[in-house]
């Protein structure tokens, strides 16, 4: 409680160096974790990268996916049912592009299974072309934000901040990845879109932190304990500033979660906030337990930095002796 207390008024004295140590092992191994099961899993994409028809027939309640998956030929097609408070149950059928073909016989066969006329069966297919393009647009657009953001923090703060501020948001963009794919999220454009918001966010709440630290350089006995002591401190000054707007943010990103998911049965609402709530959480640890301690790191092999560490460990040393 006292530790709290101190965090909200900004006084705390968190010893951060001991932290980092176990941390970023931590961070390290659960991103290779990510890039590993992203490279072996995949991801769940939808119809807009990969190209294929979205199929969706009103059914009764009781009706099940088995049944669903007995009634239609094409055994490789992703299959849903979702109930929606206004339109009541439905099936969804996903299918892969070379699918498209036969897929007059599959409107037949799912109105069939609900018991309705083809015209009530809803058919959207995109075709593979498309879905290369939007692919191609997403990784345009990510590598663009990249060499931007690289550039103007290179210029605006230092190279070593711009490297550990792009080293978190890589952690966040392949931890993202990895729960989507552990979970089989859906990644839709909607999900690249919140990607890119959560890079922003990640490089703000990196920046604020950042911006103290090259405002404290300027106070004489700033780095007289060392770089990493120096780092620690700054992070007890801002760090319940960055916990709050954090939690400010959660809340209406939350709200618009539950609502569209649970009462408006919006997909594209659910997918862009699911990917929000998840980005910003790391977002906030990225800030304080990779791009801090990366610039830490860099910064104690500074050769200024470093040969002040070696004369004061020496100095140390000496009175050491002398004691």
């Amino acid at each position: 409680m006292k530790t709290l207390r101190s965090m909200i008024a900004g006084e705390s004295h968190i010893a951060f160096g001991p932290i980092w140590k176990r941390s970023m092992p931590i961070s390290g191994a659960v991103t290779v974790a990510a890039l590993l099961l992203l490279l072996l899993a995949g991801l769940n994409l939808s119809i807009d990268f990969e190209g294929g028809g979205i199929f969706e027939v009103p059914v009764p309640a009781e009706t099940t996916v088995e049944q669903a998956r007995s009634s239609i030929s094409d055994q490789t097609a992703r299959i849903q049912k979702i109930s929606d408070p206004d339109r009541g149950a439905f099936i969804r059928v996903q299918t892969g592009s070379e699918a498209l073909a036969a897929s007059s016989d599959l409107v037949v066969e799912l109105a069939d299974l609900g018991g309705v006329g083809v015209d009530q069966v809803s058919i959207n297919e995109v075709g593979p072309t498309w879905g290369d393009q939007i692919t191609n647009k997403a990784v345009r657009a990510l590598v663009s934000f990249f060499i931007a953001v690289a550039l103007y923090l290179a210029w605006r703060l230092e190279w070593r901040m711009a490297v550990g501020a792009l080293l978190a948001v890589i952690h966040d963009l392949l931890l993202t990845a990895g729960i989507y794919s552990l979970l089989r999220f859906e990644v839709s454009p909607a999900t690249v879109i919140a990607l890119l918001t959560i890079m922003g966010y990640s490089l703000y709440d990196t920046v604020v932190v950042f911006d103290k630290v090259l405002e404290r350089q300027n106070e004489p006995a700033a780095l007289h304990d060392g770089y990493s002591k120096y780092m620690s401190d700054s992070m007890n000054l801002v760090l319940m500033r960055s916990i709050n707007t954090t939690i400010t943010t959660l809340l209406p990103v939350f709200s618009m979660l539950v609502i569209g998911s649970l009462l408006l049965g919006g997909a594209t609402l659910r997918d862009f906030a699911l990917a929000l709530c998840i980005g910003l959480v790391l977002g906030t640890y990225s800030s304080v337990f990779v791009a801090s301690p990366v610039l830490a790191w860099l910064k104690e092999r500074q050769p200024d930095i470093a040969e002040a560490r070696a004369i004061r460990e020496k100095r140390q040393a000496r009175k050491s002796k002398a004691l």
